[in-house]
């Protein structure tokens, strides 16, 4: 029994420290009251159980234990309580500043309230001020319209009394008045602008002749090339007439087997020594007549041999234009175009335009761009890639549908050409385009040089004969024309007129109704100058 006292003693004394240090303050009072009445009852029992010294010894202790939990929980009441009264005092300051914070900002709205009230009744009494006023404008206003009705309606009655006097004493009524007052304001107006017009059109011509000159000029003299003209017929020497027989082959099958091989005309007739090959395109035309050179020196002319002829003048044709165009694109000092370009080019060495070689007016147009574009400061290269390929559509336009510029245009597009004004200026150097470059303008203008330098093109004498006659046509059907006259080869048309109905600004105006009028009804290389002259004769006799 005596070492279970001491046991349960061992526990209990382990067990309580335990239990004070694992609780709050308030937790910590309550804690030893159930240990002082778990100590006091633990007393008790161990007082029943353990006899003589341990029950005294218990007890004393357990009274120990007692009064040290009472008063461990009076401590922690007191700290309880004062924290509670702690918490209570700041949360009650912190509720008065609020409050006083809440009174400063309403005091404040007040006030400005008060200011805003204020600045209103201002305001209302000046919008009252200007209402007076503005209803006493409008009373004024209104006596000032009706004074002014009555006057209108007086002014009316008299312009009424004027304009029947006026009737009266002229003779005429108002609308011819009206029609003779427009008819003189409209011929002042007329000869005002015409005068106007000349003396803008003479400062702009003063300054921009003698540049445009210059330039024009160097770029014809620093550059000037020979042409080749061909025609549409060719003729080939045979050495007998016997060889025309064998040429036409029985029943014409040699001279069938070759127009259909080339696409050319063959015309053999009483010529002696020569057969005629004819076709619009010089290449086919070109291939037809080296073929017959290779059947009449070989002899041998049966339709097997003259498709084998040409077929290998047709491939070394292939190889001459690539030369051609290689050959062209080195003196044009071209670089990076694309190999069915430089073909394309080639081709050109075999067409004409107004009997002028296109390849070769091709390369001048170049170069003609490039020293213009230098003169004015601009990119000298890219002017003259463009000229080189201006008129590039010309070598397929009879296989595709549209004039030359658009074709070329999309034909280099398609073939990598990137830059937009050497598209722009080969699509638009005849206006089928708006330019969106200087280089197009560029381009027309060394276009229009190389085809009106003289002895580069040549016409039929119908077709020349035929431009004169309407050149002159159009000047004769301006009024007060006396005279027209088309000179130098109808490069320019000179116009005489009445002296005594035309003044200087209708000469004028004049001059540029003719040249509207022919660009817009003629097709001619280069330009056409209109010069209109007014003669005044003074003639006295002496006797």
């Amino acid at each position: 029994m005596g070492f279970e006292a001491e046991r349960a003693d061992n526990r209990f004394e382990v067990d309580v420290p335990v239990v004070f240090l694992a609780v709050s303050p308030l937790a910590s009072w309550l804690a030893a009251i159930a240990a002082a009445i778990g100590g006091l009852f633990l007393g008790w029992v161990l007082f029943g159980m353990i006899p003589g010294n341990t029950m005294r010894r218990a007890k004393k202790d357990a009274e120990q234990l007692v009064r040290a939990a009472a008063a461990e929980a009076d401590a922690a009441k007191q700290r309880v309580e004062l924290e509670a009264e702690k918490k209570a005092r700041q949360r009650r300051e912190a509720l008065d500043r609020e409050v006083a914070e809440t009174v400063a900002e309403i005091r404040q709205n007040q006030a400005r309230l008060a200011k805003r009230e204020d600045n209103l009744e201002r305001k209302l009494e000046k919008i009252t001020d200007r209402e007076t006023k503005l209803d006493q404008r409008e009373a004024g206003t209104k006596r000032i319209e009706a004074k002014l009705d009555e006057a209108r309606q007086q002014l009316d009655q008299a312009k009424e009394e004027v304009k029947q006097r006026l009737q009266d004493v002229s003779g005429m009524t108002e609308e011819e008045a009206k029609a003779r007052f427009f008819n003189e304001v409209r011929e002042e107006s007329e000869h005002e602008a015409n005068m106007l017009t000349q003396k803008i059109l003479e400062e702009a011509e003063t300054q921009a002749r003698q540049r445009s000159r210059e330039i024009t000029l160097m770029a014809v003299q620093r550059y000037a090339a020979e042409h080749v003209v061909d025609s549409t017929v060719r003729s080939v020497r045979i050495p007998s007439d016997d060889m025309k027989g064998r040429i036409i082959g029985r029943e014409g099958r040699n001279i069938r087997t070759l127009e259909r091989a080339t696409g050319v005309d063959i015309l053999v007739d009483d010529t002696p020594g020569v057969i005629a090959v004819s076709c619009f395109d010089p290449i086919r035309r070109t291939i037809a007549a080296e073929s017959l050179q290779t059947l009449i020196a070989d002899g041998r002319v049966h339709p097997a041999r003259i498709e084998e002829v040409v077929e290998r003048a047709t491939k070394e044709m292939g190889e001459r234009i690539l030369k051609h165009g290689q050959d062209a694109l080195i003196e044009a000092n071209i670089r990076g175009l694309h190999p069915k370009i430089v073909e394309a080019m080639g081709k050109l060495h075999f067409r004409t335009s107004y009997g002028q070689n296109v390849l070769k007016h091709s390369i001048e147009v170049a170069y003609l761009s490039q020293m213009i574009a230098d003169q004015l400061g601009l990119n000298g290269g890219i002017a003259r890639r463009a000229g080189y390929l201006h008129d590039i559509g010309k070598a397929m336009d009879h296989e595709m549908e549209g004039g030359h510029p658009a074709i070329g245009m999309e034909f280099v597009r398609k073939h990598g050409e990137k830059s937009e004004a050497v598209l722009n200026a080969i699509g638009g150097h005849h206006g089928d385009i708006d330019p969106t470059t200087p280089y197009t303008p560029i381009v027309s203008a060394a276009d229009a040089i190389s085809g009106a330098r003289p002895g580069a093109r040549r016409d039929s004498m119908e077709m020349y004969i035929k431009r004169l006659e309407q050149l002159e046509a159009i000047a004769k059907e301006q009024p007060y024309v006396k005279e027209a006259h088309a000179i130098q080869a109808g490069r320019e048309v000179r116009v005489i007129v009445d002296a005594k109905k035309a003044d200087d600004a209708e000469a004028f105006a004049m001059a540029r109704r003719i040249a509207a009028r022919v660009e817009q009804e003629m097709t001619f290389p280069g330009e056409i100058k209109v010069t209109v002259l007014r003669e005044v004769r003074a003639e006295a006799t002496a006797r």
